[in-house]
């Protein structure tokens, strides 16, 4: 079992810089990769970036790489993902994921099996 939680959401203006934090704990080998994704009201879960907690590898969705950097800290047990530059699009509920499987698209929600409750980002022009 691998627990999630998220914090660092929170409501800011366009041009601003946030920093959302996921406590991760429970089975290392359940969470082989860990990553972002959001979700906007009416729209489907996306995937914002992701990593391999065993390599430090990252990828990300192309039309955020500039502007979001994913990282792990040294134990492995937080994630972070650093926002700069906020545009209004950017407002969404933000999720943690947690997951072990290869076996389809890294920004595909059903790769994941553990998710956090979510944490609410939202951006003002």
């Amino acid at each position: 079992q691998v627990q999630l939680v998220e914090s660092g959401g929170g409501s800011v203006q366009a041009g601003g810089s946030l920093r959302l934090s996921c406590e991760a704990s429970g089975n290392t080998d359940s969470r082989r990769f860990m990553g972002w994704f959001r979700q906007a009201p009416g729209k489907e879960r996306e995937g914002v970036a992701v990593i391999h907690t065993n390599t430090g590898f990252t990828t990300y969705i192309d039309s955020l790489k500039d502007r979001f950097t994913i990282s792990l800290d040294d134990s492995k047990s937080r994630l972070y993902l650093q926002m700069n530059s906020l545009k209004p699009e950017d407002t969404a509920m933000y999720y943690c994921a947690a997951g072990d499987r290869y076996d389809v698209p890294w920004y595909t929600p059903r790769r994941y099996t553990y998710w956090g409750p979510g944490t609410q980002v939202t951006v003002s022009s």
